[in-house]
């Protein structure tokens, strides 16, 4: 079984797990996910590893309330063990070879985007980590962001932290002041997502853009 170890609210719908799943931990790589279910009836849904220690033998993952499951996750509380916990699934975020690169997360989206600019920063890419919300009551892994990347902006529609404005605003900001980047990568809502993508478009910079795709059985073989 897979015991809760820690649980942490991040905002007032969001909410981070430490699950203890050897297994897991010892191959998990950013930008994998897992498949989890709370009890014998519960529903399948996968969510993505936010962090992992191997020697700790944890996985990290990040959820926001949307549904019954989540809604069921978010009651379970320390000590308490999942039924399911399948992974690490998925492919690894392409990282080698990486110098510089500008990681832009939206919203919860900043949940996927932190293990993988954890990782660029960890074989000594160099990470500007720009993340933006609606306002600071929704804020999450900012410490976490500052200490995996040299350059931090946090962005809020409503300016109620960081400065105010949307994360393109910042990052072009970034592009014009001389920065270049190998590589762009962005995880967030579509539309954040779409305008991130035309921004760099202009300055031929290569973008990575995280798409959420139909998942049945989330192994490959449903054909989905």
């Amino acid at each position: 079984m897979y015991k809760i170890l820690e649980r942490q609210e991040l905002n007032p719908t969001v909410t981070r797990l430490k699950i203890h799943a050897p297994r897991v931990a010892k191959k998990a790589e950013a930008g994998q996910f897992i498949i989890l279910r709370t009890d014998a009836d519960g529903e399948r849904i996968p969510l993505t590893i936010a962090d992992y220690d191997r020697e700790n033998e944890t996985i990290d993952i990040i959820f926001q309330v949307v549904g019954a499951t989540t809604e069921r996750l978010n009651h379970m509380r320390i000590g308490e063990c999942l039924h399911d916990f399948v992974g690490p699934l998925g492919r690894a975020t392409h990282t080698d070879g990486l110098k510089k690169v500008a990681v832009v997360g939206g919203g919860v989206g900043c949940a996927i985007a932190y293990p993988v600019a954890k990782k660029l920063h960890q074989l000594g890419a160099e990470v500007h980590a720009i993340v933006g919300f609606r306002s600071k009551d929704l804020v999450i892994l900012e410490d976490d962001f500052r200490n995996s990347s040299s350059k931090f902006v946090l962005m809020t529609d409503d300016g109620s932290a960081g400065e105010r404005g949307l994360v393109t605003d910042a990052l072009r900001s970034l592009i014009e002041s001389g920065e270049k980047y190998d590589e762009v990568i962005t995880i967030g809502p579509l539309p954040m997502m779409k305008f991130v993508s035309l921004l760099t478009k202009e300055y031929g910079i290569r973008t990575i853009a995280s798409m959420n795709p139909v998942m049945i059985d989330g192994t490959g073989m449903c054909g989905g």
